[in-house]
């Protein structure tokens, strides 16, 4: 069983650390992975920073990102110095690409960055994350488990539940970088201009560079990105 106070680790998208993308998605959401301190929306017109942050909290936990292989905790007989080595040796077997650049959207409750238009080369780069580094997934817990399930799940997205640990992979991966919580409608309108807003200024509108993957690591906070790797050409 999965011992609830080890790391976790998650392989990301990072945009670059000093890129638009980087400081608006980092600003929306209150927190910088990378140097672990804390960022600003400034300024907020239809928001208190209190409830701002409130918006904020749960993608705040994981830091601006774009998941490539959901967070999990390591196997038994796994560490880290054998997760970045992987993490290297995968990221040099690859080429960088360009996507479209991305747009605010809803994604049922919450608000998000998604692309402008699919990206296959970005959906492969997903799937073979998925299955590279799922030897060094722990199995769920009983409990992890129960609490995916409360989701509504097609009999497909069970499947990967419980060969992959997350459901939405392969066939259901629809990239995003998540930028708040569940809303209601109203106060989600709201966030929704005030999030356009910054980032019709931010000059984040640009294409999605893809050269490196980032490795996440959580331990008693938010999760920090703690390392890129990037790709060999």
């Amino acid at each position: 069983m999965p011992n609830a106070s080890e790391p976790r680790y998650a392989l990301y998208y990072a945009p670059p650390a000093q890129s638009p993308l980087w400081r608006f998605g980092s600003a929306a959401v209150g927190y910088d992975a990378e140097t672990g301190a804390e960022a600003q929306l400034q300024p907020l017109r239809r928001f208190d920073g209190e409830r701002w942050r409130e918006i904020t909290a749960e993608p705040r936990r994981y830091g601006f990102h774009g998941t490539l292989k959901a967070p999990f905790r390591l196997a038994p007989g796994r560490n880290e110095a054998e997760l970045r080595e992987a993490c290297a040796a995968f990221a040099a077997e690859r080429a960088g690409f360009a996507c479209p650049g991305v747009t605010l959207a809803s994604l049922g409750r919450f608000l998000a960055l998604r692309l402008a238009a699919p990206s296959a080369a970005l959906d492969r780069l997903a799937a073979a994350a998925v299955a590279h580094f799922d030897g060094f997934r722990a199995p769920m817990s009983a409990a992890e488990r129960e609490k995916r399930l409360r989701a509504p799940l097609s009999p497909r997205q069970q499947d990967h539940l419980a060969r992959w640990g997350y459901p939405y992979v392969l066939e259901d991966f629809r990239f995003h970088m998540t930028l708040t919580g569940p809303l209601e409608d109203e106060e989600r309108v709201l966030a929704e201009a005030e999030l356009a807003e910054h980032f019709a200024l931010s000059g984040a509108d640009g294409p999605l560079i893809v050269r490196e993957i980032a490795l996440y690591r959580q331990e008693a906070g938010p999760f920090r990105l703690i390392a890129r790797f990037p790709f060999g050409t």
